[in-house]
This record gives structure tokens, sequence and C-alpha cells, in this order.
């Protein structure tokens, strides 16, 4: 099925949480969870490619549906199993723009010779339509990084970059929201990326089969309508299985694991003086065959039906 009928998602529909998967243009939901499936994404990845198949039955067999209007919809993934693995740098023109900010302190120059990979804590995940709350970065100084998102279908050890595409289950939109100063004062980058609320990930997982070359993805941020980056998933410094091989080299990696590929140009601190993030400020992450990953930012946390 084409990625525009067939993507994972969560819901919470009567406040429960299911996954369900969008149809019809992403105007419909199924339940999976409804229908004798798991309620956590990380158990429906888990279940592999028989679980897919299993999927695709219900499917053509036309169960209920909802309509988006019915459910809120979380992050796919709204507690991963682990961190957030996220890459640093690996854009030329970001690396340019980050290494002449002032705020890099990974190294001494632009372009690393080997990725920079860093974490982001489980707790700073958010969904679409969800709100980035500034008042977790002390220094306001907070920022937005448009990337792609990888969801792991297998485990390993040691993987070779010829293999890395069967470990995929999936695509995703990732916002590596920053507090930049907080990032620069600890000279390391798990605190500042870390605040809560400060990954957004959405709006759903595309199953890799439906997406024929992830290199041709063109990726854009707008900020309150303005278009901020602009660039395709093949201008990566370290590509797509470069990442999966040299992060199993020395560690395992596991299934449900997410990795957050890198962000291009265009990010606040790129601009002088930097543009950084304000109360009302609107974010849009788009990228093709995925979709639109959108959050508003707000000081303080506001009332949310979610929280009733």
């Amino acid at each position: 099925r084409d990625a525009q009928e067939s993507r994972g998602l969560g819901d919470v529909y009567k406040r429960q949480m299911h996954v369900g998967v969008l149809i019809n243009n992403d105007s419909e939901v199924v339940s999976l969870s409804n229908n004798g499936f798991p309620t956590d994404m990380n158990e429906i990845v888990k279940l592999g490619s028989d679980g897919l198949t299993k999927i695709n039955k219900l499917l053509d067999s036309k169960p209920k549906t909802l309509s988006m209007s019915e459910i809120d919809l979380l992050a796919p993934i709204p507690r991963p199993l682990r961190n957030i693995m996220c890459v640093g740098k690996n854009y030329h023109d970001h690396a340019k723009e980050f290494y002449g900010s002032g705020f890099d302190s990974s190294g001494k120059k632009a372009v690393a010779d080997f990725p920079v990979i860093f974490t982001k804590a489980t707790t700073s995940v958010i969904a679409t339509g969800d709100e980035i709350i500034l008042a977790n970065d002390y220094t306001n100084t907070t920022d937005y990084e448009g990337e792609l998102g990888i969801v792991l279908s297998k485990g390993g050890k040691n993987i070779r970059a010829e293999d890395a595409y069967d470990y995929i289950y999936g695509y995703t939109i990732i916002n590596d929201v920053s507090a930049r100063n907080i990032q620069k004062q600890h000279e390391q980058w798990f605190i500042g990326k870390s605040p809560d609320t400060y990954c957004p990930m959405g709006p759903a997982i595309v199953i890799s089969d439906e997406i024929s070359d992830v290199t041709k993805l063109k990726l854009m941020t707008k900020v309150n309508g303005d278009i901020r980056q602009d660039s395709i998933v093949e201008r990566l410094i370290f590509d797509i299985p470069t990442l999966i091989s040299t992060i199993s080299k020395t560690m395992t990696l596991e299934i449900c694991d997410v990795i957050a590929t890198g962000t291009p140009a265009g990010v606040g601190i790129g601009f002088d003086p930097p543009i950084y993030l304000k109360t009302g400020d609107h974010v849009e992450v788009v990228i093709d065959k995925i979709g639109k990953l959108e959050n508003t930012c707000l000081l303080y946390t506001s009332p949310s039906p979610r929280d009733s």
C-alpha cells in the first residue's frame, strides 16, 4: 500500500492509547488495538514482517474506521525504549553554519571526520500539535532542527553498511529542538537537547518499503510560514547506512531504536544575530511522503484535553 494509505501511528480513543493505521489520505484511522493488536507501537514493530502482513489482511477486510476528529494523535512512539540517537553536523551547509556560530564544542573542524553522535532523553518526546514549552530552557535560546528519523526493525552488532536498510522498519519526522546556551554551557549536547517537550516526533511512521528511495525525500522547516530549512536527504555527509554501521561497531543496536539523522542549514543560530523561538511561534517540519510535524511554542504548559 502506498504511503498515503498505510502508516503506523499512536492515537487515543475513549482515553485509551491505541495503535492505528491512517487511511483514505490520512482522513481516517483504523484502530489496530481494537482488532487484536497491541496498544504499544514498540510491540507492533516487534511483530516484524509477519505483523505487517496481518495488518494488511485486516485493512483488506475493510474494518471500522474513526475520523481524525474522534482521536488525539500521539507521537508514533510516545515513549521510546531507549534514548533517541541523534547525529550532529550531518549536512555540509549546517556543519559550516554551526561551526561559525560559536556554539560548536564538538571539535576544531566544521566537517567532522566521523559521525558526531549524541542522544535525547525519551521524556522529551511530544506529538504533532503539542506545545514546545520554552520555560524548560532557562537561557531563552531555543532553536529548531528538522530531521528525518528512522525506526529500526531489528537489532544487531557490527551491521554492514550494505545491509543497513534491512534493519529499518520505517521513517518519521523529528524536530531536534535545542536549548543552545545550555548546550554550550555544558560543552556537550545531552542536557541542552533533552528538555521536556524538545523532541516533537510524527505525525506517523511510514513503513520503509513504501519509500523507494529515501535519499530523494525533501525536508523543509517553516517558522510562522517562513521557510528556514530546505534540503534533501541525499545531502547528508554520513548517509543512513554509514550511521547504522558506525553506531553498531561499538554498541548493540536494538529493535525499536530511533535515530535522528541530522539537520540542514537554516537553524536559528545561523542568523546574525541568532533568531530563537519565542512564545507563539509555529514550527512546521515537512518531509515528502511522511507528512507534516507542527508545534507551537508556549512559555508555560496550557491545559490540554489529553491531560483531562
